[in-house]
């Protein structure tokens, strides 16, 4: 459990000193040219700056990150990516603005949007994807944009299509569809899904076929009023338990969500999700892994196109 009354929330260098530890654990390295022939420069208008003695480029722990060209202090950015990795269903820019003491609304929205990069996680691609064998992966898909009268606009948006697969006792990985169909959700399913898996799905005519590519494949009827079957082995509780969560996010903090940044709003809780405290990862944890996911990942002013849609 972390303190928000810890140094590096509120004293600049300390929270410098934070990131350049967890950056650069083994010694700095240039993000430009990857060269460890650096020094740290001198001066108290380069405090934090690096020189490259090889590609001569100058640095700083922001340089390569979500935090580059930002005006915000560093010991914001910390205090940002701490508030969003420990409240379960999200915090409002609005409220960010207000912790922080930011200076718009502007700010603390794109402030929390590249913090929202930093949770995109795509680390289960690598162990060959989702569950596995003797693992059940369980798929379904809601619709997300908030009651009508809390939505953008005059006339509220239709609701947007999200898929999830949910990995038992581990992972979420949910994306935003056009159509629920099985030309659209397949790939999405079977490059995110290993197919030794056991996969649960509900009764929808979409997901039989796909299912015959994994090791197996259950479906609940809950048109039938079923919702769960062989004891509790088959069903897909899992799932709807993550979705009870992104919606009461959406509609209790967010109230509207714009189609053109769903996905990032789901890469949010999924991080949440897969890191969660029942498996083991708690508030520190969680934000030091949000810290190591801001490496290597940009996000510029024209990539999130409308400031208009309230958050």
């Amino acid at each position: 459990m972390t303190s928000l009354s810890e140094n590096r929330f509120h004293d600049e260098d300390a929270a410098r000193e934070h990131i350049e530890a967890s950056r650069w654990a083994n010694g700095v390295v240039c993000p430009l040219c990857e060269s460890t022939n650096v020094h740290r420069m001198e001066g108290k208008t380069q405090a934090g700056m690096f020189l490259c003695n090889d590609c001569r480029g100058k640095f700083t722990c922001r340089t390569g990150t979500v935090m580059e060209r930002s005006h915000v202090p560093l010991h914001k950015w910390l205090l940002a990516i701490h508030l969003m990795a420990s409240s379960k269903k999200g915090i409002s820019a609005h409220q960010l603005m207000r912790n922080l003491g930011l200076g718009s609304y502007r700010t603390a929205w794109f402030l929390a949007h590249r913090i929202r990069e930093a949770m995109r996680d795509d680390d289960h691609k690598a162990s060959g994807g989702m569950g596995g064998s003797d693992r059940v992966v369980e798929v379904d898909e809601t619709y997300v944009g908030g009651k009508a009268k809390n939505r953008a606009f005059r006339s509220p948006a239709p609701k947007k299509a999200v898929l999830t697969l949910v990995e038992r006792d581990g992972r979420a990985k949910s994306f935003h569809v056009a159509n629920v169909t099985a030309k659209e959700v397949r790939p999405l399913i079977v490059t995110n899904a290993n197919r030794a898996s056991a996969m649960m799905t509900d009764e929808s005519p979409v997901y039989p076929k796909i299912g015959g590519e994994f090791k197996s494949h259950y479906a609940i009827n809950h048109s039938a009023n079923e919702y769960v079957r062989l004891g509790s082995f088959i069903h897909t509780n899992t799932a709807e338990n993550f979705f009870s969560i992104l919606k009461r996010g959406i509609t209790g903090v967010y109230h509207s969500v714009s189609e053109a940044h769903l996905h990032r709003y789901l890469n949010e809780f999924d991080f949440r999700y897969s890191n969660r405290s029942g498996l083991g990862v708690e508030d520190t944890e969680r934000a030091s892994k949000v810290l190591k996911g801001a490496e290597g990942k940009r996000l510029t002013y024209r990539q999130p196109a409308s400031w208009t849609v309230p958050f």
